[in-house]
C-alpha cells in the first residue's frame, strides 16, 4: 500500500516512477555479437583474389572446352564433348606422361635427400644455418634464370664434362641424347625445389618435443633409431604433403624442360604439348579440355593418394 500511496503522489507532483531495468548484458556476449565479423574481415582480401584469379578462370577454362574457339576471334562455337573424344582418341597426347615418371623418380629421390639432410640439421652441428641457407638458395632463384644457367652446365665441353674429365669420364651429349635428357632435366628438378621440402621437414622436426630425444638417449637409442621411432612418426603429415606435391608438381612439369629444350628431344610434357595447342595452333578449346583432364588426373591421384596412405598424426609418447 505505501508503495502504491507514494507512486499516486508522484504522479500528481508531475514525476513518474522509475521504469524497471532489465539485467545488463554481459560484456562477453556483447562483443562476441560485434566481433562475428572481425575474422571475415581479414579474410576478405585473400578471398576475393583466390575467387577472382583461381575459381573463376577455372570455371571459364572448362566453359571454353566446350567450344572451338581459338584465342582470338569473337566467335566460340559450342562443339560438346569433341574436344575431349579428339584427346582420348589421340594417343600421342597422353604419351607424355611417360616423361613426368623421370620428374617423379626425381621428385622422391629429392624427398629422401631433403629429409637427410633435415634431419642431420636440426641437431648440433656446426655452421648448420650457413647450410640450412645453402640448400634452400635454389629455391628462390628464378626458374628460368635456372633454365639458363644448366643450359651452360650441360653443354658439350661445359661444366659437367669437365669436371668429369677430371675421373676420366669422357664427354655427353646430355641434353641430346634422348636416354639421358630427361633424367637430366629431373636432376634439375631435384637440386632447386629439395631446399621447399628441407625447410617443411626442418619445421616439423623441430615441433617435437625434446623430451622425446632425451628419453631414447637414456634408452641407448641411437641415432638411426630417434629416427625411424621418433622423427618420421612425428612428421608423418609433412611427408605425406610433400608426396602430394611431388606427384602434382611431376605431372605439371613445365618451366625447366620448356626453358632448356623446347619440348624437344622427346621432352615434352603435358603442359608443355596444351601450351603449344594454345598457343601454336589456335585450339584454344582443346587445350583447355586437355587443362581440364590434367587438373582431374591431379584431383585423382591426391584422391588415391590420402585412400591408401591416410593423413594420421603420429603418436608419440
Amino acid at each position: 500500500m505505501s508503495a502504491s500511496r507514494t507512486a499516486a503522489a508522484g504522479s500528481r507532483r508531475g514525476k513518474r516512477p522509475p521504469a524497471a531495468r532489465l539485467p545488463a548484458e554481459p560484456a562477453a556476449g556483447r562483443a562476441g555479437r560485434q566481433r562475428w565479423y572481425a575474422p571475415w574481415t581479414y579474410l576478405a582480401a585473400p578471398l576475393v583474389l583466390l575467387v577472382l584469379f583461381t575459381y573463376i578462370p577455372v570455371v571459364n577454362m572448362i566453359g571454353y572446352s566446350f567450344t572451338d574457339w581459338d584465342g582470338l576471334s569473337p566467335d566460340r562455337n559450342y562443339v560438346g564433348l569433341r574436344n575431349y573424344v579428339d584427346l582420348f582418341t589421340r594417343p600421342r597426347l597422353f604419351q607424355v606422361f611417360a616423361v613426368s615418371l623421370f620428374y617423379l623418380a626425381g621428385a622422391m629421390v629429392q624427398i629422401v635427400v631433403a629429409l637427410y639432410f633435415a634431419t642431420v640439421l636440426s641437431f648440433d652441428v656446426r655452421l648448420r644455418n650457413l647450410f640450412k641457407g645453402i640448400l634452400f638458395f635454389p629455391y628462390l632463384v628464378n626458374g628460368v634464370a635456372i633454365g639458363f644457367v644448366f643450359l651452360y652446365f650441360f653443354q658439350p665441353g661445359g661444366t659437367l664434362d669437365s669436371l668429369l674429365g677430371v675421373f676420366g669420364v669422357g664427354p655427353r651429349l646430355w641434353l641430346g641424347d634422348p636416354d639421358l635428357v630427361n633424367t637430366s632435366l629431373a636432376s634439375v628438378s631435384v637440386w632447386r625445389f629439395m631446399g621447399l621440402n628441407l625447410v617443411l621437414f626442418i619445421g616439423a622436426i623441430q615441433s617435437i618435443p625434446p623430451e622425446l630425444y632425451e628419453a631414447a638417449e637414456l634408452d641407448g637409442a641411437n641415432r638411426w633409431q630417434q629416427f625411424r621411432h621418433i622423427i618420421v612418426p612425428g612428421i608423418k603429415p609433412i611427408i605425406s604433403l610433400s608426396v602430394i606435391l611431388a606427384v602434382s608438381g611431376a605431372l605439371a612439369v613445365f618451366e625447366i624442360p620448356f626453358i632448356m629444350t623446347g619440348g624437344s628431344n622427346n621432352t615434352e610434357t603435358f603442359v608443355i604439348q596444351t601450351i603449344k595447342l594454345a598457343f601454336n595452333f589456335d585450339k584454344v578449346g582443346l587445350a583447355s579440355a586437355a587443362a581440364v583432364v590434367l587438373l582431374l588426373v591431379v584431383l585423382l591421384v591426391t584422391w588415391l593418394q590420402r585412400l591408401l596412405v591416410p593423413d594420421e598424426r603420429g603418436e608419440l609418447s
